[in-house]
């Protein structure tokens, strides 16, 4: 026996990497863009972190080309919009509520 085989370094035995397939990559990447917040998903499927999802729906964004992006882009500004519209209306519904109040 050689001096170089007698002393390898035992490797720990620590938690193995998953192989996870395309198709469940891209439900998670389809979850969050349902709207599901990242941490959430990740929790669900016992991910690592939302970092690791993230990767993943830039990696599918740029397998899409940029047809995708572009609708990324829209769908970012109408959540937008909605948010703003829908302040507005909590505005107005308060405003609502008071003037009832007083007349």
């Amino acid at each position: 026996m050689s001096k170089s085989s007698s002393r390898r370094v035992k490797q720990p035995d620590g938690p193995k990497r998953r192989r996870l397939t395309a198709e469940f990559k891209a439900e998670a990447v389809q979850m969050l863009l349902d709207g599901h917040s990242a941490t959430s998903v990740a929790r669900r499927l016992g991910l690592s972190g939302p970092t690791l999802l993230y990767r993943w729906k830039q990696a599918a964004v740029d397998r899409a080309g940029p047809a995708a992006r572009t609708l990324g882009d829209r769908v970012a500004q109408l959540e937008d919009e909605l948010r703003r519209v829908e302040r507005e209306r909590d505005i107005l519904k308060k405003a609502l509520a008071i003037l009832s109040r007083n007349a």
